[in-house]
Order: structure tokens, then C-alpha cells, then sequence
């Protein structure tokens, strides 16, 4: 008669792996949550059914609804240093941007939802964000100053054109469709990232003729 084996008890790199899956199942549900509701109407049991989980780990992994939403934050800031190394040229810079927000329309929604409902959570939530759009200006500063860009550009208003310009396609999907730019068409990914990067090369190349007799007011 054969012995029944007893179920083999999870090791401590299973439970690991186990961990890191809850985690990403969980973040990747509470980007679309929390895009389509906001923090405030976002609900945790939502999260935790579209992540397949007990929704106790919301808790357990992040402190509750608050610490996944800037959880999802840091994702986005540890990602960027990936895919937009320092050094990268703008125009690359500008198209990759663009290639990522038509790949995580729900990541550009978020943003979207934070301008329509206010950035949700407790002033020192909001730091990091902060920082972070502090070294984009202070970045930019640098790149005109090495005669990336025309000198006569705030680069403050560089930076809005070009979150509005990699993002368009997501913040006004219906004005994008109207001319020819499907956001769910197959190609659209690649196709709009590439002329972002043509129209910010275009505007680097001209940057010594504005320089030299100004841009006209408009």
C-alpha cells in the first residue's frame, strides 16, 4: 500500500514569487480603477476582483487604497528610468513618451483623472510627483542651455506642449479619430510616436535660425 505524500509546504521562494504576482496583478488592475473612478470612487473589492485576489492584500502589500495609488506612481518613475535614460535627445525623448501612452492609455488616464478630480491623498503624497516634474524643467533647462532648443522657448510651456502632444491621442480620442488618428487602430503606436519625434526634431533643427532673428509673436 502506498504511503499518501503530505501536500510540500510553500518555500520561502515560492512564497516570494507568489508576493510578486499579487503585486503586479494588483497594480496592473488599480491603473484601470483607478483611471475610470479616481482614488475617491475607485473601490478596493473592484481591484481586488479584476486582480483575482483576497482584497486584504491591498492592505497587507500597500497600506490600503491610498499607498497602491502612489505605488502606481513609483512604478511609473522607476519605468521611465528605462525607457528615458538621461541623455536621451529630445526628440527620442518625446516619441518614447508618446509610444508608452498609446501603449498604457490607462497609465495617461490616470493623469487625466488627477487634473479632473485634483490630485487625490495628503500633501506629502504629492512630493514625489513634485520632484519629478521639478527635474523635467530643470532638465530642459539644461538642454537649451546646451543649444538643444531655441533660447527664446520657456521651456516651462516646452514641457505642457509636450505632455499634451505624446498624450493627445488618449485625452482627446474623438478629436484624434476626426483626423485620421485611431487610437485602437493597429499601427497607431508606432505610427504617432515617430511623428512626434519628427515634429520636436523638426523643431531642435530649426532652433539656430529662431535663435538669430526671433520668433514672431503670435
Amino acid at each position: 500500500m502506498t504511503e499518501a505524500r503530505g501536500r510540500r509546504s510553500p518555500t520561502g521562494e515560492d512564497r516570494r514569487r507568489d508576493a510578486e504576482r499579487s503585486k503586479r496583478l494588483l497594480l496592473e488592475a488599480a491603473v484601470a480603477e483607478f483611471a475610470a473612478h479616481g482614488l475617491s470612487g475607485a473601490r478596493v473589492e473592484a481591484i481586488a476582483a479584476r486582480a483575482g485576489v483576497n482584497k486584504q492584500l491591498i492592505s497587507y502589500y500597500f497600506g490600503g487604497k491610498q499607498g497602491l495609488y502612489e505605488a502606481l506612481g513609483d512604478r511609473w518613475r522607476e519605468a521611465e528610468q528605462t525607457f528615458a535614460p538621461a541623455g536621451t535627445p529630445l526628440p527620442v525623448l518625446a516619441a518614447e513618451y508618446a509610444r508608452q501612452a498609446l501603449r498604457a492609455p490607462d497609465e495617461a488616464r490616470l493623469v487625466i483623472r488627477e487634473g479632473l478630480d485634483g490630485r487625490p491623498g495628503p500633501p506629502g503624497s504629492r512630493a514625489p510627483q513634485q520632484e519629478r516634474f521639478a527635474q523635467i524643467l530643470t532638465d530642459l533647462r539644461s538642454r537649451q542651455e546646451a543649444g538643444e532648443f531655441a533660447a527664446d522657448l520657456d521651456p516651462a510651456a516646452l514641457a505642457v506642449a509636450l505632455f499634451g502632444m505624446c498624450a493627445a491621442p488618449v485625452s482627446f480620442p474623438h478629436l484624434a479619430r476626426a483626423v485620421g488618428v485611431d487610437p485602437e487602430a493597429p499601427d497607431v503606436v508606432e505610427d504617432y510616436a515617430v511623428q512626434v519625434g519628427r515634429l520636436v526634431a523638426r523643431l531642435c533643427a530649426g532652433r539656430d535660425e529662431a535663435s538669430s532673428r526671433g520668433a514672431p509673436d503670435p
